[in-house]
């Protein structure tokens, strides 16, 4: 295996920390580009994960910006690979910090390329993290007119508890299926948006470097490391951390809505695949575990394993820029790179539930998001 220059952008992040350790793990040379963005990292936590980072020689760390060009040239300087992962994250956020993910989002990944354009680094190949959301609903099928792509739902639906896509030639309720990467792009949420727009940005300059790009489309990713503190993202921490205070839990809509979670170590061992691809193909990969779990089973699954049982609410409200269901076609991954995720659901939760258990107790600031979302008309 040879040994690359690889920079990991956002890598002190949940993802970006076990693709960094990964990697040097595998005598390769790591450098880090990361802000530490408090909502998001501790001091303690960034203190341990730099501490088990720099007992590797190939690793660096850069704490800088993607949204600072001078960070951009330095942390780009001699590399072989580019991991971006860098971003603000959370739907429900993003309709409110417009200004904030679209300028980390989309102006720190057009400075990357721009430094890589103007001061001519010969990138091997640029991998993208990017994200399921931005299929919008995703592909669902009418059983009288066939494969839809749904609009975002609307309010005088949803405010019904009509909360399915419905076909807009019949009106009938659609059936949700595997989406697939030629499935329709129509992202319904800021975040969503700045994502295909990082995207859309690799594309084009690519045909301008000449430089292969592999671009994932991440599903809900979850596992032992994620953040424990941010309510805006990961109903898996959100629900631990009421569970684990004895809080009830809301459920929006009717329970009924479902997300593909994919385990950590697939993603991490589905990202790292291209690090190594020495072909000039360009490539879209869908990264999930092909299954939907619906929210009410999250819920139930986790009060199990932490064994404590709560009152579940189910609320019948909804958050602006949500998707009823998602659930990805892997057969692209599958068949370009003969991977399969390892770990289902049931194995999975119970590792994430183990970690969680090791960990202090956090602060439940999950009605704080929600008052938040209610001032801006985003909480109905």
């Amino acid at each position: 295996m040879k040994t690359k220059q690889v920079l990991v952008t956002g890598g002190m992040g949940f993802i970006g920390y076990e693709i960094c350790l990964h990697l040097l793990q595998q005598d390769q040379q790591v450098t880090i580009l990361d802000n530490l963005s408090p909502q998001v990292h501790t001091k303690e936590e960034t203190a341990d994960k730099l501490k088990e980072l720099k007992k590797y020689k190939g690793f660096t760390f850069i704490e800088g910006d993607v949204r600072k060009y001078a960070d951009c040239e330095k942390a780009l300087e001699g590399k072989d690979v580019l991991i971006h992962l860098a971003a603000e994250t959370g739907t429900g956020q993003s309709m409110y910090e417009i200004a904030r993910y679209v300028d980390t989002n989309v102006q720190g990944t057009a400075n990357l390329l721009d430094v890589i354009v103007k001061k001519n680094i010969k990138l091997q190949r640029i991998i993208l993290s990017s994200s399921r959301s931005v299929y919008g609903e995703g592909k669902y099928r009418c059983d009288e007119h066939g494969v839809s792509y749904p609009a975002t739902r609307k309010d005088e639906d949803m405010a019904k508890g009509l909360f399915d896509p419905l076909c807009e030639k019949c009106g009938k309720s659609l059936k949700f299926v595997a989406t697939d990467e030629q499935s329709q792009i129509s992202p319904v949420s800021v975040y969503a948006t700045t994502k295909r727009h990082q995207e859309e940005l690799i594309f084009y300059a690519q045909s301008i470097l000449n430089i292969p790009y592999t671009i994932f489309r991440y599903q809900n990713v979850y596992g032992p490391g994620q953040s424990l503190q941010n309510p805006y993202t990961g109903i898996l921490s959100i629900f631990s951390t009421r569970i684990n205070n004895n809080r009830g839990i809301e459920i929006f809509e009717d329970g009924d809505e479902s997300r593909d979670f994919v385990f950590i170590k697939d993603v991490v061992a589905a990202t790292v695949l291209p690090v190594f691809n020495e072909s000039m193909t360009s490539e879209i990969i869908n990264v999930g575990s092909g299954e939907a779990v619906s929210v009410m089973d999250v819920a139930n699954t986790l009060m199990k394993c932490y064994g404590n049982s709560i009152e579940l609410t189910v609320t019948g409200k909804y958050r602006v820029g949500d998707i009823r269901h998602n659930k990805a076609d892997i057969s692209r991954l599958q068949e370009l790179y003969q991977f399969t995720p390892k770990y289902r659901f049931e194995e999975g939760i119970q590792h994430f539930a183990d970690w969680v258990k090791t960990q202090s107790l956090e602060v439940d600031n999950y009605e704080k998001s929600i008052a938040e979302l209610k001032e801006k008309g985003l909480y109905k």
